[in-house]
């Protein structure tokens, strides 16, 4: 592919990007990719004040650099540049922290986090003889929530137990079991090799694989895993009947359903015009939360209370579910057993590579008007670690979750309603909602985290088995629907039923001629959807990894020979904005001219200038710097860069 040039001014280029690069440190990218790992700017240094003649020279071009084999890897470049691009807003991540939002984000989490965690425990328990408990999922959680808001360059993104890991670790048991070999020590192995193999893929900068990552490989394995909690919440309540009788059973299924259809009320009002705004906000925010609490009391009353519940099994505080030490003896276990875990630590790599990148993408994804950068390649770093550590203990390895994580970050987001007017200024009675911008720190994770930490001890253990296996079901039921409701599938099947009559023609798919595409499109993910789900459901569901991440180059170099580029553009979307794939060198396909057209992006530009100007008086020359280099990147339909160097040189001579 024929490489193109940002056109920036030559003098500032120039001065952004140092002395020309010689052949032999040639770049691994062409230069339309931007903010890659190979060009990326160092941030330590504060940029050089533009001169007049910068207006004088934008009509040329910054010269093309030079491109390299693929297989020359610059180790270690990727989790560099994505420390050098978030550690300037380290500390901004908590004392940005300073925002309302926080505190509903992080009461939300708790219970979206912990219970889910804690009914999955409860499938593993009765899968793998007891040898996951509560305790063990909890403290996976705590890991996963303090290592990940501590040091991670991606901080909103919730890392927990996921249902995919629950298939997996009662998979293992299933093979390794009745070979007789000790299974806390084989997981064991398969977390240490699984680290390392997550440190190689983070040094050689693997996640510059995720520019091919759109949104039709996330909405599938988004509408699994969706259906994984539906599949779970069923499950829950099946197992009620013979676990302790008709009138049980039938009570638990009619608690669920209520707990469905309130938590999905509350989500309705929050968005409806009933009622004042802070009253809707709060039954939005606290609804999911409440309906838990409510209907754990709920069946102790009246005639409901002589009715045995199951409610989930707890263990001794802080200690594991079996007369075990924290500390896995993972040494007594034969050295053939050792390397017998490598398979299964590939799949668990290719699995915790697609599922925590693409937990990161959605939850940072374009529909959130994000300012922070984002850093792929540290963040997977970082997981290698938590897999290790989690083996040695003995713990559910943790990742990201799907989909926690993007609920995280719309709880974090603070929105406004704008309401349509007529010319006498009268408004029309047509609200929407608009994201005004989202509160980026790590409080509200650590938070959670902690307060996960706190269940672990005997009071709370036992508030947690007063909870009756219903109400968890019914939590399921929600995380399910919520996640189906805004999956892209979801959406376009809405489409295809609907009366194309009554159909806004600012809908995107309406203006696809060919109507076949978009029944051949959604049939595609369907059968993704149904071949991952399908071998779940069998001894060989320790290979459905492998079914997702082969979903990438499908749609990359097989799709594009039977849809054209203009329905796959209708069809398909990249996940995230460029400036949060600019950690991974852009997206593929995207001309970085054409990347910044909407008009979000647009506002984004031109409130990072005002940024600029406003708080430079007060700004370290590096965080100046690192706003600089951020406008300087982009290119929008408000006249390319001169806003910013405008702004930048009013900035600089009051300096």
């Amino acid at each position: 592919m024929a490489t193109q040039t940002l056109e920036l001014p030559r003098s500032s280029a120039q001065r952004l990007s140092g002395p020309p690069a010689k052949e032999t440190d040639a770049w691994a990218k062409p230069s339309h990719i931007f903010g890659s790992d190979e060009n990326a700017i160092d941030l330590s240094e504060p940029p050089m004040e533009p001169s007049e003649s910068d207006s004088q020279a934008s009509h040329r071009r910054v010269p093309a650099p030079i491109q390299t084999k693929w297989w020359k890897i610059k180790y270690f470049r990727g989790m560099i540049n994505d420390l050098r691009r978030r550690a300037p807003y380290y500390r901004s991540d908590w004392t940005d922290a300073w925002d309302y939002r926080v505190i509903p984000a992080l009461v939300y989490m708790y219970f979206t986090n912990i219970l889910p965690a804690l009914a999955f425990s409860l499938d593993m328990f009765s899968k793998t003889n007891m040898s996951f408990g509560v305790n063990e999922v909890l403290l996976s959680s705590v890991l996963g929530a303090v290592v990940f808001s501590l040091f991670a360059a991606q901080p909103i993104v919730i890392v927990g137990v996921t249902g995919p890991i629950t298939v997996f670790n009662y998979t293992v048991y299933d093979i390794v079991a009745p070979q007789g070999i000790n299974y806390f020590a084989f997981l064991t192995w398969i977390g240490l090799w699984s680290m390392l193999m997550h440190w190689v893929l983070a040094i050689t900068n693997s996640c510059n694989g995720l520019t091919y990552v759109t949104r039709f490989s996330c909405d599938i394995f988004g509408f699994y895993v969706a259906f994984i909690y539906l599949q779970k919440g069923i499950q829950v309540l099946t197992r009620q009947r013979s676990m302790a009788g008709d009138t049980s059973a039938y009570l638990s299924i009619v608690v669920a359903l209520l707990v469905l259809g309130v938590a999905y009320l509350c989500g309705v009002i929050g968005e409806s015009n009933l009622f004042q705004r802070h009253v809707r906000k709060f039954i939005e925010d606290y609804g999911t939360p409440l309906t838990i609490v409510f209907f754990t009391g709920f069946v102790h009353i009246g005639r409901m209370e002589s009715v045995h519940l199951e409610t989930l099994p707890t263990s001794k505080a802080f200690f594991p579910t079996q007369d075990r030490p924290w500390l896995v003896r993972f040494w007594d276990i034969p050295v053939a057993h050792v390397f017998l875990a490598i398979p299964f630590a590939i799949l668990l790599t290719i699995l915790f590579w697609f599922d925590h990148n693409v937990s990161s993408l959605i939850a940072q994804g374009t529909e959130f008007p994000l300012r922070k950068p984002a850093g792929f390649h540290w963040d997977i770093f970082l997981l290698g670690i938590t897999t290790g550590v989690a083996g040695l203990l003995g713990t559910p390895f943790p990742n990201g979750l799907i989909p926690q994580a993007p609920f995280h970050t719309n709880a974090l987001c603070v929105t406004r309603q704008e309401t349509d007017e007529s010319e006498t200024g009268a408004p029309k009675g047509h609200i929407t909602r608009v994201v005004d911008h989202v509160v980026e720190q790590r409080v509200s994770n650590l938070a959670q985290g902690l307060l996960t930490l706190g269940t672990m001890t005997g009071p709370l253990l036992i508030v947690i088995h007063l909870i009756p296996q219903g109400v968890l079901a019914g939590l399921f039921f929600v995380m399910g629907v919520q996640a189906i409701q805004g999956n892209g599938i979801t959406l376009k099947l809405i489409y295809l039923l609907s009366d194309k009559s009554l159909t806004s023609r600012a809908q995107p798919l309406a203006r696809i001629k060919r109507v076949k595409a978009i029944y051949y499109f959604v049939a595609i993910e369907l059968i993704g959807f149904g071949a991952t789900f399908a071998i779940t459901q069998t001894i060989a569901a320790i290979g459905f990894p492998i079914i997702i991440l082969l979903l990438i180059p499908f749609r990359t170099f097989v799709m594009p020979k039977y849809f054209t580029a203009e329905e796959l553009s209708i069809l398909d979307a990249p996940t995230a904005s460029p400036f949060t794939m600019e950690s991974v060198g852009g997206t593929h396909g995207v001309d970085p001219s054409e990347a910044f057209r909407s008009p979000h992006d647009a506002t984004h530009n031109v409130e990072t200038a005002d940024e600029v100007e406003r708080g430079a008086s007060r700004m370290s020359p590096k965080r100046m710097g690192s706003l600089y280099r951020r406008t300087s990147h982009r290119k929008d339909d408000l006249g390319d860069n001169n806003l910013e160097l405008r702004s930048l040189r009013s900035t600089s001579k009051r300096r």
